[in-house]
């Protein structure tokens, strides 16, 4: 039988029925599972028989998600975790020792920034940062100790890409575990195993799940890999619960039809933006313009829904922008079928100081929109409207 393709393998890609021949997968909302007598507990506690024991470890639900997207990653295995950063911590985590070194690049999620500055230097692991602006440097960064090469791209929240390919190489070389998060590109848009990435991180929280109702991460990648990450969670007790892995496997399904029309209605965005005399650059992935675009053209199928943009007039421009907003809606979560606004300089990232927020491509007057699911003329005119206050 030929091959599947990803629309077909994210909705077909089921637990086997029950004896009650169920179409959707039902949810397993137990904690625990039971045993047939004591040597079926005793083989599966000793990892003899591959079955559930405890929902901290393994649960049908979390399973069925979690193959769904090494489906679509093209990942040997995977592990699910209760949020994105129980999985970036988790995988991180699992993977380092005390004295061992990270380098990165310095656009990175503000919590990863966290943890990567206050909480694993307390565990003597240091991190070096790159700008995604000069992939040159990064050789150079690289130290004995150095275990891992860990990038966003599309990057939060400036939008900007970095070369899959460039960074899988340098991994190679070095012998460096090469970590991509992948959640503003979905694997549906991008995967960077095929360019070398040994892991893959999602926050599921974000265009995963695409409707704003349940938090999740997954960690994709090579089994000894995640078969370590697996051992650190399950001690650690990061679970995803079994009801948020039912939501996230059932919005797998749509995830395909979803993207194409938030790609659709962002790049359109994208373009009438560039025609606001307020604004000062856009970045999309897609735009002629982007100063990445042809490597986003070579690594990504469509541009994302994630739209940056830098309003003249800096922190009290961006306030004012946000203020004017009617339809859309002010958040700090991303990928909703609802559109979704944020000025980082005066929300997310307050509390850089201006020169850290630049060394990130962090501008007074930038703003990222989220581009959801309603019509985009309706988008526009709202984005239109709030103009008028700037």
């Amino acid at each position: 039988m030929a091959e599947k393709k990803f629309e077909t393998n994210a909705i077909r890609t089921q637990l086997d029925r029950t004896k009650y021949s169920e179409h959707a997968s039902p949810m397993f909302l137990t904690s625990s599972f039971i045993f047939e007598d004591a040597e079926e507990m005793r083989a599966s506690f000793n990892e003899e028989k591959d079955r559930n024991i405890y929902s901290r470890f393994s649960n049908p639900n979390n399973t069925e998600f979690v193959d769904k997207v090494c489906q679509m990653e093209e990942a040997e295995s995977g592990v699910a975790f209760a949020s994105g950063m129980s999985a970036v911590f988790s995988t991180f985590a699992a993977l380092l020792d005390a004295g061992d070194h990270i380098v990165s690049c310095s656009s990175v999620f503000g919590s990863t920034h966290g943890l990567f500055t206050k909480v694993f230097p307390k565990w003597n692991i240091s991190t070096s940062y790159f700008d995604i602006h000069d992939t040159e440097s990064i050789e150079a960064l690289i130290q004995p100790k150095t275990k891992i090469l860990y990038a966003e791209s599309p990057t939060n929240p400036g939008v900007d890409i970095i070369d899959l390919e460039l960074l899988g190489s340098i991994a190679e070389k070095h012998q460096l575990i090469l970590i991509i998060d992948n959640c503003f590109a979905t694997p549906y848009i991008q995967q960077p195993i095929k360019f070398g990435a040994h892991l893959v991180i999602h926050s599921a929280t974000k265009l995963m799940d695409g409707q704003g109702r349940v938090l999740g991460g997954v960690t994709v990648g090579t089994s000894d890999l995640i078969r370590k990450i697996f051992l650190f969670s399950r001690t650690t007790g990061p679970a995803l619960s079994a009801f948020n892995a039912w939501m996230l496997s059932k919005s797998l399904e749509t995830l395909a039809v979803r993207l194409e029309r938030h790609c659709a209605n962002a790049l359109l965005v994208a373009q009438f933006l560039e025609k606001q005399s307020q604004v000062n650059w856009v970045k999309y992935p897609f735009l002629p313009s982007h100063p990445q675009y042809e490597i986003a053209k070579k690594q990504m199928k469509l541009g994302g829904n994630i739209v940056a943009f830098e309003i003249d007039g800096g922190i009290e421009s961006g306030r004012n922008f946000l203020n004017a907003i009617e339809l859309c809606s002010l958040s700090a979560n991303l990928g909703d079928t609802r559109t979704i606004v944020t000025h980082p300089a005066s929300t997310t990232h307050h509390s850089l100081s201006q020169e850290d927020r630049i060394k990130v491509n962090i501008t007074d007057g930038l703003v990222r929109i989220s581009v959801g699911l309603e019509h985009v003329d309706d988008i526009i005119e709202d984005i239109e409207k709030a103009f008028l206050a700037v």
